[in-house]
């Protein structure tokens, strides 16, 4: 059966005068002309994006949308209308949010963390921005110092929310995070803390000793970055201080100092660590 909102494998019908009908052996949709590859021919196998045009029929593209059922992303408002507001995904055709989808109103220009969804009552895609609706608080199958893929949707008091592996709730602590971050921003990062109410802790570097130097050293090194080149800690400031900073041991701390001061990264003087080179 043709999935709408999703890739299908499809293979060609026949021709029409406004494209080529593909069929899955069961039901057909039409490929228009402006997409149908030349050496396309009776017979062959091709993989295409189906939705519904503005008359709510199937219609099949070789457009790639940026995100199709079941997924979440970054889009951005395009405008908004008495029936709600459309996004750019990519396609012709705008996606719709409607009023009742929307978790706050959405302003043309702004950019949304939504999830892509198939309205059964339509048979329309549609997304919504109440995404932590469609998060899984049951990561049982998780181990920590896994790696694990991010997508940035959104920040509280004290972090980053993310959605882990596409799936999951997790959270990044800003006090760990020396780099900036944005909504919609895709990055590796690894379990932390499997706590109880079913959400990831993580970190963007791997935790445990055989990791902790290198990473160590990135993540100071991406705190210089961060404020201009300078920090204002050397291996005289304490143990509680580096803790709170950096979120790591001071041992850990004057190590990988040590390595990108013998890599000549960095210059050590008693006000703090200055940043050689990026």
């Amino acid at each position: 059966m043709i999935k709408i909102g999703e890739y299908n494998k499809l293979k060609g019908w026949n021709h029409s005068d406004f494209g080529f009908y593909l069929s899955d052996g069961i039901s057909k949709v039409l490929l228009p002309n402006k997409y149908v590859p030349e050496d396309l021919k009776v017979g062959d196998e091709i993989e295409v994006f189906v939705y519904t045009d503005s008359e709510d029929r199937p219609v099949a593209t070789t457009l790639k949308p940026k995100a199709i059922v079941g997924e979440f992303a970054l889009l951005t408002v395009k405008e908004t209308t008495p029936i709600g507001a459309f996004l750019d995904w990519g396609l012709e055709k705008d996606l719709l949010v409607p009023f009742k989808m929307q978790l706050d109103d959405m302003r043309p220009g702004k950019s949304y963390c939504v999830r892509v969804l198939l309205d059964e009552e339509t048979n329309r895609v549609i997304a919504t921005t109440k995404v932590k609706e469609f998060l899984r608080y049951d990561p049982v199958d998780f181990k920590v110092n896994q790696e694990v893929d991010i997508l940035v949707i959104g920040f509280n008091d004290i972090g980053i929310d993310v959605i882990v592996n596409g799936a999951f709730s997790g959270m990044l602590y800003r006090n760990e995070v020396f780099k900036i971050i944005e909504a919609g921003d895709r990055a590796k990062a690894y379990v932390k803390k499997i706590r109880e109410d079913g959400k990831l802790d993580l970190a963007l570097q791997p935790q445990g000793y055989r990791a902790v130097v290198p990473t160590a050293a990135e993540q100071i090194l991406d705190a210089l970055k961060y404020y201009n080149g300078f920090l204002a800690v050397n291996d005289k400031t304490t143990p509680a201080e580096i803790e709170r900073q950096f979120h790591m041991s001071k041992k850990t701390f004057k190590k990988a100092v040590g390595s990108l001061y013998k890599a000549r990264i960095i210059k050590v003087e008693d006000r703090g660590i200055t940043l050689l080179q990026t």
